[in-house]
C-alpha cells in the first residue's frame, strides 16, 4: 500500500510538471501571438489604411485561434486529470476490495483451522471413551471370576462348618449315651438278656448311623471338590 501510495504521489507529481510545462508552452505560444500581432499592427501603421485594417483582422482571427486552440488544449487537460483522478479511485476501491477479500480468506481459514480442532478433540474423546468401554468389558470377566471364587470359597467353608457340627452334635450324643450307661442303675444288672440284646441292637443301629453320616460327609466334600 505504502508503494502504491507513492507510485500514485509521483504520477500526480509528473502529471502536474506536464501540466505546468503545458501552461509554460501556451504561455509562450500567446507571447509570440502577441509579438506577432503587435509587430503586424506596427506594419500596418506604414500600409494604407485598407491594409492595416486587414492587417488588424488577420491579427485579431491570429488572437482569437490562439485562444481556442489554448482552451481546446485546457479541456484536454482538464479531462485527463479527471481520467487519472478516476483510475486513481478504481484502483484504490480495488484495492480495498482486494484487501477486504483476503481478510474474507484469512476468517475463512481460521474458521477451518478451527472446526478441524473441534473434530480431532472430537476423535480424541470417542477412542478415550471406546479404550475405557473396552476396559470396562475386560473388568466385568474378572469381577465375576473373582465373586465367584469367593462365592465357592464360601459354600465350601459352609459345608466344612455343617460338618464340624454334625461329627460335634454326634460325639455329644455318644457321650451322653456312655454317661447314661454309667449312671444306670445296679438293677440293670439283673435286665433280662432281651433287654441287653436291644440296648446292643440300638448301640449297632446309631453306630452304623454314625458311620452312614461321616461317609454321607465325605462325599459331598468330594463331590465339590
Amino acid at each position: 500500500e505504502r508503494e502504491t501510495e507513492s507510485e500514485r504521489a509521483s504520477e500526480r507529481q509528473r502529471a502536474s510538471e506536464r501540466e505546468t510545462e503545458s501552461e509554460r508552452a501556451r504561455d509562450r505560444e500567446r507571447a509570440r501571438d502577441r509579438e506577432r500581432a503587435s509587430e503586424s499592427q506596427r506594419a500596418g501603421v506604414r500600409e494604407p489604411e485598407s491594409g492595416r485594417a486587414r492587417a488588424r483582422e488577420r491579427a485579431c482571427e491570429s488572437l482569437r485561434a490562439s485562444e481556442r486552440e489554448t482552451e481546446s488544449e485546457r479541456a484536454r487537460d482538464r479531462e485527463r486529470a479527471s481520467e487519472r483522478e478516476t483510475e486513481s479511485e478504481r484502483e484504490t476501491e480495488s484495492e480495498r476490495e482486494t484487501e477486504s477479500e483476503r481478510a474474507r480468506d484469512r476468517e475463512r481459514a481460521r474458521e477451518r483451522q478451527r472446526a478441524s480442532e473441534r473434530q480431532r478433540a472430537s476423535e480424541r474423546e470417542t477412542e478415550s471413551e471406546r479404550a475405557r468401554d473396552r476396559e470396562r468389558a475386560r473388568e466385568r470377566p474378572r469381577a465375576s471370576a473373582r465373586e465367584t471364587e469367593s462365592e465357592r470359597a464360601r459354600d465350601r467353608e459352609r459345608a466344612r462348618e455343617r460338618a464340624r457340627d454334625r461329627a460335634r452334635e454326634t460325639e455329644s450324643e455318644r457321650a451322653r449315651d456312655r454317661e447314661r450307661a454309667c449312671e444306670r442303675p445296679s438293677a440293670s444288672v439283673r435286665e433280662t438278656e432281651s433287654e441287653r440284646a436291644r440296648d446292643r441292637e440300638r448301640a449297632c443301629e446309631r453306630q452304623r448311623a454314625g458311620e452312614r453320616q461321616r461317609a454321607g460327609e465325605r462325599e459331598p466334600e468330594s463331590g465339590r471338590a
